[in-house]
C-alpha cells in the first residue's frame, strides 16, 4: 500500500519540486478540513453507492406532468505537418448553420454529404487557425462516411422513407472519445500516439444515426480543468474574445461550435466541463442525467461523476443529439435502461405552465453584479412567457462544490496512479497539482464526500422539486478569465470558484442545460442554467427552447471569430 508519505517520496524522486508537493498536500488538507467541518449524522449509513440506487429507482417511475414522453487518420492541425488531411479541402462557400437546416438541404438534394463534409473541414481548418481548437481532422474516414450517407439518401428517396435527422451531418468530438484503430491522446503527452482499441458507445450511436465524424477537437489535459488552459496543446481561444479562455475541459468543443465550424460536438462533464465552455462560447450545452448516455470508450476522470453530453448551436440540435445517443451501455456500470422518449415532441410547447425556481442561495453568492442582473433578466423573461417564477433556496447544496472536488481529485488520482508513479514529469503542472492533491486526500474525506450524494438528492426531490419543475441559476460566476494572467485567482482558487454553479449538478446526477442570455461589458457571453429532475430531459429542453425562442440571442449577437 502506497501511503501519502511514500507518494511524496515517489514524486520527489521524479524531480517534482518539494514546493509543488507541499502545495498539493496543503490543498488536500484544506479540502479535508472543509468536509470534516460539515455537519454529519452518525446514525445514518455511509453508503457511497446509494446515490446511483436513487437514480435507478426513478427509471421505472412515470415522468412528472408535462415531461412528455475506423479508417486512416490524417495529420490534423496541431500535428507535425499541420495539415488537415492528405485530401485537398475546397474553399468554404457557406454552410447551413443548424443540424435541422443541414438535414433539410441534404434531403432536398441542395447539397451532398460529401460537399458538407468538405466545407466543414475547411471551417475546422479556419477555426484551428483562429482559435487553436482542433486536435486532428480525419478526412479519409469522414469522406467514407459521407459517401455512405449520400448512397443512403439516394436509396431513401427511391423508397420514400424518412432519413435519420443526423444522416450526413458533420460533427467533431473532444479528444477523449475513442474510435477503434484511431488516435486518442486526451490532451496530453502521456498518451501521445495512443491508438484506441474500442469505439465509444456514444460514437457508435452517432455512427448508426449516420453522422459524419470529422475528427477530434482539443481538450484540457485529461479533462482536469475548468478554464480551458492546456500547456501541451497551447491555449484554445474564445471565439467571442480570443484573449480569453473558452472554459474547460471541453474547450475545443465549445470553440468549434461557437465558431460555427460544426453544428455539434461531444464533450464530457465531470464538474461542468460541457456547460462551462458552452456558456463561455455562447452555445448550448447539456449535461444529461447520470446514466442516460453510455460512457464506455470515453477516457475517464471520475467514474462517479463523468457524464457525456453535446454542445450545439441551438436547443433543437441538442435534443437531436441526445435522442440519438440515449440507450443502455453494457460496458458502463452507471448506465440505465430508460423507455424511449421523443425529445422533440413537446419542444415547442413553451414556458407556460412550468414552475421555475430562481435559486438565489448559494448559486448567486460569488456571482458578479453584471451576471446576477443578466440572470435576473432571464428569469423575468421566462415569467413574461408564462412560467410561474418563484425565488428559492436549496438547503445543503452549498457543500456540493467542495465535495465534488474531493471526489474528482481522489478518483482522478486513482485513475492516474500508475503513470504518476513513473511519469509525473509528463503532466502539465496544473493537472499534476490536482492529481497530487487526490493522492493526499484521506479515505475518510472521500467516503464522507461520496456518502452525502444520495441523502441530498432524496431531500431535494422531496422538497424543492415538489414545488418547482425546474431550477434556474447562473453558470459562470464571473467573465471567463484572460488566457494570460490569473485574474480569477490562484489555480486552486479558480478551480473552486469557476465550478461553483455547475459542480452541484454532477454531485446530484441531475440533468442541466445552459444557453446564452446576454453579453457582458467585456464582450463575452453570459449564460443561464436550467436544472431538472432526473430523466426529465424533455421538460428541461422544452424550457430551454422556450427561453431561447423568446430571447432570440443568435439574431442579436455573434462572436468576433466566426466561420
Amino acid at each position: 500500500m502506497t501511503t501519502a508519505q511514500n507518494w511524496a517520496a515517489i514524486l520527489a524522486a521524479q524531480g517534482i519540486a518539494e514546493a509543488e508537493i507541499d502545495a498539493a498536500r496543503n490543498s488536500a488538507d484544506a479540502i479535508a478540513q472543509k468536509i470534516h467541518d460539515l455537519p454529519s449524522d452518525p446514525t445514518r449509513s455511509i453508503d457511497p453507492v446509494s446515490h446511483q440506487a436513487v437514480l435507478q429507482s426513478l427509471t421505472e417511475q412515470a415522468p412528472a406532468e408535462g415531461a412528455g414522453t475506423g479508417a486512416g487518420t490524417g495529420a490534423g492541425p496541431g500535428s507535425a505537418t499541420g495539415s488537415a488531411s492528405a485530401t485537398p479541402v475546397p474553399q468554404d462557400h457557406g454552410l447551413p448553420e443548424t443540424i435541422e437546416d443541414m438535414a433539410r438541404s441534404l434531403q432536398a438534394g441542395e447539397i451532398t454529404a460529401v460537399e458538407l463534409a468538405e466545407r466543414a473541414a475547411a471551417r475546422l481548418e479556419a477555426c484551428h487557425t483562429a482559435l487553436n481548437a482542433v486536435a486532428r481532422l480525419e478526412m479519409e474516414r469522414a469522406l467514407t462516411q459521407a459517401k455512405a450517407a449520400d448512397a443512403q439518401f439516394a436509396a431513401l428517396r427511391r423508397s420514400g422513407e424518412t432519413p435519420s435527422p443526423l444522416l450526413g451531418i458533420p460533427v467533431a468530438h473532444k479528444d477523449l472519445y475513442a474510435r477503434a484503430e484511431c488516435l486518442m491522446e486526451a490532451g496530453g503527452t502521456i498518451l501521445k500516439g495512443h491508438i484506441a482499441s474500442q469505439t465509444a458507445a456514444s460514437i457508435q450511436a452517432l455512427d448508426r444515426a449516420g453522422a459524419v465524424d470529422m475528427g477530434r477537437v482539443n481538450t484540457v489535459e485529461f479533462a482536469l480543468g475548468p478554464d480551458g488552459r492546456n500547456i501541451h496543446t497551447g491555449a484554445i481561444r474564445n471565439p467571442w474574445q480570443p484573449a480569453h479562455v473558452t472554459g474547460g475541459s471541453s474547450s475545443g468543443s465549445g470553440a468549434a461550435v461557437g465558431f460555427g465550424a460544426v453544428p455539434a460536438a461531444l464533450g464530457s462533464d465531470t464538474g461542468g466541463s460541457v456547460r462551462l465552455p458552452a456558456a463561455a462560447c455562447g452555445v448550448v450545452g447539456v449535461k444529461p442525467t447520470a446514466g442516460l448516455i453510455g460512457r464506455s470508450g470515453i477516457f475517464p476522470l471520475s467514474g462517479s461523476l463523468d457524464t457525456a453530453g453535446p454542445l450545439t448551436g441551438c436547443v433543437r440540435d441538442a435534443a437531436v443529439m441526445i435522442q440519438a445517443m440515449t440507450g443502455p451501455d453494457p460496458l458502463d456500470p452507471q448506465s440505465v435502461a430508460r423507455p424511449a422518449t421523443d425529445l422533440l415532441a413537446m419542444l415547442e410547447d413553451g414556458l407556460g405552465t412550468l414552475r421555475i425556481g430562481l435559486a438565489e442561495t448559494p448559486f448567486f453568492d460569488p456571482v458578479t453584479d453584471e451576471i446576477a442582473q443578466a440572470v435576473e433578466a432571464a428569469a423575468g423573461l421566462a415569467a413574461a412567457e408564462g412560467a410561474a417564477l418563484s425565488r428559492i433556496e436549496m438547503p445543503g447544496i452549498a457543500d456540493a462544490n467542495i465535495r465534488t472536488i474531493a471526489i474528482t481529485n481522489t478518483e482522478g488520482a486513482a485513475q492516474h496512479r500508475t503513470w504518476m508513479a513513473r511519469r509525473a514529469q509528463e503532466y502539465g503542472r496544473e493537472t499534476l497539482g490536482r492529481l497530487m492533491s487526490g493522492l493526499f486526500i484521506p479515505g475518510i474525506t472521500y467516503a464522507t464526500a461520496s456518502a452525502g450524494r444520495a441523502l441530498l438528492l432524496r431531500h431535494l426531490l422531496d422538497t424543492v422539486f415538489r414545488d418547482v419543475d425546474l431550477v434556474m441559476t447562473p453558470v459562470w460566476p464571473c467573465d471567463p478569465p484572460r488566457i494570460e494572467g490569473d485574474d480569477a485567482g490562484s489555480y486552486h482558487q479558480r478551480v473552486q470558484l469557476l465550478g461553483h454553479c455547475t459542480r452541484p449538478v454532477n454531485y446530484l446526477g441531475l440533468p442541466a442545460v445552459v444557453l446564452p442570455c446576454a453579453v457582458s461589458a467585456a464582450g463575452l457571453p453570459i449564460a443561464v442554467q436550467f436544472i431538472g429532475r432526473p430523466f426529465e430531459e424533455a421538460l428541461l429542453l422544452r424550457a430551454a427552447r422556450g427561453y431561447e425562442r423568446a430571447r432570440a440571442f443568435r439574431a442579436e449577437h455573434s462572436p468576433v471569430s466566426r466561420a
